[in-house]
């Protein structure tokens, strides 16, 4: 992986607890809804994105490998 992500946020699941926001701000913010939105990516490092992804309580955010599409968080088949 040469450090690219793409991340997804599912606003079916999301509940706007803010804990991506706080523990990674330049990936994430809230929409006017109270819900997460996927910002630059680039604007942290990739394990702080996989830690603020792995804060979420309803598993509302996926990380993938910008590059080939594999899924870095949640692992497949979580």
């Amino acid at each position: 992986m040469d450090g690219r992500v793409r991340i997804r946020v599912d606003h079916g699941l999301c509940v706007g607890n803010a804990m991506c926001v706080a523990l990674a701000p330049g990936a994430f913010a809230h929409n006017a809804d109270r819900q997460s939105e996927p910002l630059d990516p680039y604007d942290e490092a990739v394990d702080t994105i996989l830690d603020a992804a792995a804060s979420c309580p309803t598993g509302a955010i996926r990380v993938e490998d910008a590059g080939t599409g594999e899924w870095l968080f949640p692992p497949r088949g979580s």
